[in-house]
């Protein structure tokens, strides 16, 4: 495999999903949409792999980590996986279809 089509798949490894709720939802009025990401993504790789997959123009990005919380399920002990969303906003005009109504 060439190196051009791994560093493609790779950018299309780097967003998990998007992520759909009130608070997201809410982020859309000022052109903000919010994905779940690798843990080990940078900025850069959020916001080379949004503008590959959606053809935008990334203004910002900003990230945070959320981890899993100790939970206790029928007398057993576990943990929920750690998790990385970022947030990305575009430039004025651009738009991603994603969401309620989409």
């Amino acid at each position: 495999m060439s190196n051009e089509k791994q560093i493609a798949l790779r950018l299309y490894n780097v967003i998990k999903r998007p992520l759909v709720t009130e608070k997201s939802q809410m982020g859309l009025q000022a052109n903000q949409y919010t994905f779940e990401v690798l843990p080990e993504a940078t900025k850069t790789d959020i916001k080379t792999a949004v503008e590959a997959m959606f053809n935008v123009s990334v203004v910002s990005v900003n990230t945070m980590n959320k981890f899993g919380k100790n939970k206790i399920f029928k007398g057993r002990r576990g943990q929920r996986q750690d998790t990385k969303k970022a947030i990305v906003r575009l430039k004025s005009g651009d738009s991603i279809a994603v969401g309620v109504g989409a």
